[in-house]
């Protein structure tokens, strides 16, 4: 058995997160990219923010690509299918009752 290089993949590269992106959303990645790429050339300390957007956006591919996004989307702006807080936040019923007991 003879050993193998490992192939380093990363999830934060330009191409295979705007590979996973829709379509509409290219441009503004794209623009957003750039943005930083030309910061982090001028000033050194900006290439943190670099890596910053290729995370968010690296995120933002995943949960955008994933089937019914868009759908979860409209349906949330226009306030279809919501879900009460008190259905998914343990204890919500105490927090409001404490905050409405504390002084403002």
């Amino acid at each position: 058995m003879t050993a193998q290089p490992v192939e380093h993949h990363d999830p934060h590269d330009p191409d295979d997160i705007l590979a996973r992106l829709p379509e509409q959303y290219h441009e503004r990645f794209l623009a957003e990219y750039r943005e930083a790429m030309v910061a982090a050339a001028h000033e050194t300390w900006r290439y943190r923010q670099l890596q910053e957007v290729l995370k968010i956006w690296h995120l933002r591919a995943i949960a955008y690509s994933r089937p019914g996004h868009e759908r979860a989307r409209r349906e949330a702006r226009e306030g279809i299918n919501v879900v009460p807080a008190e259905d998914v936040i343990p204890r919500w019923a105490d927090l409001v009752a404490s905050r409405a007991d504390s002084p403002a």
